[in-house]
């Protein structure tokens, strides 16, 4: 079985964030799939099967599974776009989180994601103390995204995963208006084996969606300050949507040794 490492949001390897892909013919036990992600020890890995028009997509962490992952899905989209389906434009995928679909927009890929209900919360000491310095303002969604002062401040900012996972929120997000970008973010993941997200697609669902509303923009251009950086584009698009684009470069292809 072949698998396929692909750096996501980025078009420099060691750059953007990095997810393992296999393309099934038929679905592994759950149990092989999650021992494979845990093997991989990546931030996730993505299986695909197709099932007559679309492909289904499922994503992995080394510990869980989980609902929704961007920069998988772009990764996944990459693959099949350059090595199954070439002359394709676009690919569509069910999911747990419902339909969702991607196209190649000249050297990068869109991906059609649903945004999520915000709603302003109090910004609490606690939150101070597990970020290292006090935010602006809280902006609850399925994450709890924070927005300091200053980009300055979100690039140095070391914050108290203990401490972060007392607060709400699926991931702790960390945004700031850019100077080169429309905004700038970090998300800090400390239950998972990597504990910051080095791009997070769906943080910028909700990230890109308050940006868009507080600048009178439906386009942001977002930069994701971790150590190894990426590049997102995110378009809102009316109907509870948003367009996140990104490019892709490839890393690796292996082949993969089951157990019979």
């Amino acid at each position: 079985m072949k698998q396929y490492i692909v750096d996501a949001f980025t078009d420099r390897p060691f750059h953007g964030n990095p997810a393992a892909v296999c393309v099934l013919d038929r679905w592994l036990k759950d149990a092989t799939m999650q021992a494979i992600a845990a093997e991989n020890n990546l931030a996730e890995t993505a299986f695909v099967v197709k099932e007559g028009e679309r492909y289904r997509i499922r994503w992995f962490t080394p510990m869980t599974e989980e609902e929704l992952c961007g920069h998988a899905t772009l990764a996944a989209s990459f693959v099949l776009l350059t090595f199954f389906e070439p002359d394709a434009d676009a690919v569509r995928y069910s999911s747990c989180s419902g339909d969702l679909s991607v196209k190649r927009v000249g050297d990068l890929f869109e991906l059609n994601f649903p945004t999520y209900e915000l709603k302003e919360i109090p910004v609490t000491d606690a939150m101070e103390r597990a970020y290292g310095a006090r935010p602006e303002k809280a902006i609850l969604g399925l994450d709890l995204n924070c927005i300091f002062a200053d980009e300055e401040t979100v690039r140095s900012l070391a914050p108290d995963y203990a401490l972060l996972q007392k607060l709400p929120g699926r991931i702790w997000n960390a945004t700031a208006r850019g100077h080169e970008y429309d905004c700038v973010s970090r998300s800090f993941t400390p239950e998972t084996t990597v504990p910051e997200d080095p791009v997070c697609g769906s943080a910028h669902c909700q990230i890109a969606d308050y940006w868009a509303s507080v600048l009178g923009k439906k386009i942001i251009r977002a930069y994701q300050a971790s150590a190894r950086g990426g590049e997102l584009t995110c378009e809102l698009l009316g109907g509870g949507r948003i367009a996140l684009r990104g490019k892709a470069v490839l890393f690796a292809v292996s082949d993969l040794t089951l157990p019979q």
